[in-house]
């Protein structure tokens, strides 16, 4: 017998073309996602964790949709502070005004320049604003804009946003998340001013919006864990959550998600955080804590 003859015998299995092959992968990767995602199921029990609505945070909570409450941004944080939340995705300014969080390391949402989803919509140039209407959910984009506007001299009032609807809106209004990224998409009269880009602009660095934000005197070492693997699990799927989500069109949540927004919080997300936190005391904008992390 030669030794081809012998390697024949030897296989485990036939040649494969490489469509084959292909298709094989596939459903390999859909069998680990699956599995992926049933380990995920019930995660969370008993911990109570709370995200916002919109687009931006799909990603950080793959495979955990339903055991989390979703709700504005400062409804999230209105829930921590009456503990009635043990862990939520919230503005970067709620553990950074109270002394009562520890973050979770190396998770965030950021930009690093134009986010598109933290707008002033503004009919007139920004020098000549007197009021701003803000949308009252993000404390940190609300703290982003006074700073930004401060280094520009500006202080216009701010009052609150009563309406999302375009047709309504006043001269100048701040609009964050899924309604920002329906008034850019939209017609509208307004010019819009994007916070990243001018954050980017001013710094040269990314701006953090939003972290895990984890209440202290519990043990959430459990949890932490859980919240890495969402996000990994997310990280690895955002194709298919690009793919399958149904907001807007394919090819802007594909900018949107793989390019405007990112969700790592490494060296460069600290500095620019650090950053924010400088100009926030510059500006007398309240009493700073330093960040406490977490792995």
């Amino acid at each position: 017998m030669n030794s081809r003859d012998e390697l024949s015998k030897l296989r485990l299995a036939p040649d494969a073309t490489p469509d084959e092959l292909a298709l094989r992968f596939e459903r390999e990767q859909r069998a680990s996602q699956v599995q992926r995602e049933a380990d995920l199921e019930h995660a969370l029990a008993p911990f109570r964790v709370g995200s916002v609505p919109y687009l931006n945070a799909v990603p950080l909570t793959r495979g955990l949709e339903g055991q989390i409450r979703f709700v504005a941004p400062s409804k999230l944080a209105e829930l921590l502070r009456a503990d009635e939340l043990d862990a939520a995705l919230v503005s970067v300014t709620e553990p950074l005004f109270h002394d009562r969080y520890d973050i979770l390391d190396g998770i965030a949402i950021a930009s690093l320049g134009e986010v598109k989803s933290v707008l002033l919509a503004h009919r007139r140039p920004l020098a000549d604003l007197r009021e701003v209407f803000c949308d009252p959910a993000s404390l940190a984009s609300v703290c982003l804009l006074r700073v930004l506007l401060a280094e520009r001299g500006l202080q216009p009032a701010l009052r609150s946003l009563a309406s999302y609807d375009p047709s309504q809106l006043p001269d100048a209004a701040l609009v964050i998340g899924d309604p920002a990224l329906n008034l850019l998409l939209g017609p509208h009269e307004h010019e819009t001013w994007d916070l990243g880009a001018a954050w980017y602009e001013l710094t040269g660095l990314p701006f953090v919006y939003a972290v895990w934000a984890l209440r202290r005197g519990i043990n959430h070492e459990p949890l932490r864990r859980r919240l890495r693997e969402a996000h990994d699990f997310g990280m690895d799927t955002l194709d298919a959550i690009i793919s399958s989500r149904t907001e807007y069109d394919y090819a802007f949540r594909k900018d949107y998600l793989g390019w405007h927004i990112h969700y790592h919080l490494g060296t460069d997300e600290k500095r620019g955080l650090a950053r924010f936190m400088e100009l926030l005391c510059k500006h007398d904008l309240g009493t700073i804590y330093p960040p406490r992390f977490v792995a």
